[in-house]
């Protein structure tokens, strides 16, 4: 079952990928707008000197990304696939939004232990993780730049993982899978922009993650890309407070810790 002539597993596959680019490509018109400096948790000065890897590195380092993500998604549907041809039946919407809190739940539980090991292992951060944190200035389209096996087993397993627990129908899967990149990328977008609601919604924003991407922070955040309850219950959570920066802009400022 599709929409159209394309089947949902399919539109669950590249519909996420379409998604991430068109949303990154909004960030992207959104920092040429000079008005909008105000809202930046960065300055341009910072980001052109501390980011050591340049934009064309990191869009070919999501694009790869991206390859092994669409190969485990139409492996995984082909695997679980119905023969007949008929799909799924969609649930009753309450049945639809316990399964979208579900995989959200699955989601981060998996990534925050990954993300975590990630840095509490030396070896695993400097020959793979700390690729993502080159980006000490995150930007929209970097949120997925990542090393390749990071990004199969943080994003990719963590993704597929979901889908399997919540039992969520692949045309579900469609608009799970694009609300996550909406959020991922918005995480590192570095604009705090009055109205956004996912920044108002949730403690798990832009100005969180920043803490995560500085060293003071490289210890603490690991949540992502939802919620901070593990943060909070494993007390690696990192309080912030939005600041006005001297020379205009704001900043993510970090509370004094006990």
């Amino acid at each position: 079952m599709g929409i159209g002539a394309v089947s949902d597993e399919l539109l669950g596959t590249f519909v996420p990928i379409a998604v991430y680019w068109l949303y990154s490509g909004l960030y992207v018109a959104l920092d040429g707008v000079g008005r909008l400096d105000g809202y930046r948790l960065h300055t341009r000065e910072e980001a052109a000197t501390k980011n050591v890897v340049s934009r064309a590195a990191v869009v070919r380092g999501v694009l790869l990304q991206q390859v092994f993500q669409v190969a485990v998604s139409l492996t995984l549907f082909a695997v679980i696939g119905d023969e007949s041809g008929i799909g799924q039946k969609q649930p009753p919407a309450l049945i639809i939004a316990l399964q979208f809190i579900t995989a959200m739940v699955i989601m981060d539980t998996w990534q925050y232990f990954m993300h975590r090991y990630m840095h509490i292992n030396k070896f695993l951060y400097k020959h793979i993780h700390s690729k993502h944190h080159t980006l000490v200035v995150p930007y929209s389209f970097g949120a997925l730049y990542n090393h390749p096996l990071e990004g199969l087993i943080l994003d990719t397993i963590g993704g597929a993982l979901s889908f399997l627990v919540s039992g969520m129908t692949p045309r579900t899967a469609i608009f799970f899978f694009s609300f996550a990149t909406i959020k991922t990328v918005d995480d590192h977008c570095g604009l705090w922009l009055p109205g956004n609601i996912l920044q108002a919604l949730f403690n798990n924003n832009c100005a969180y993650h920043d803490i995560h991407h500085q060293l003071y922070g490289n210890k603490y955040n690991f949540s992502q890309p939802f919620f901070v309850m593990w943060d909070k219950i494993l007390g690696t959570y990192m309080p912030y407070s939005i600041e006005q920066r001297k020379g205009g802009g704001v900043e993510s400022r970090p509370a004094k810790l006990d």
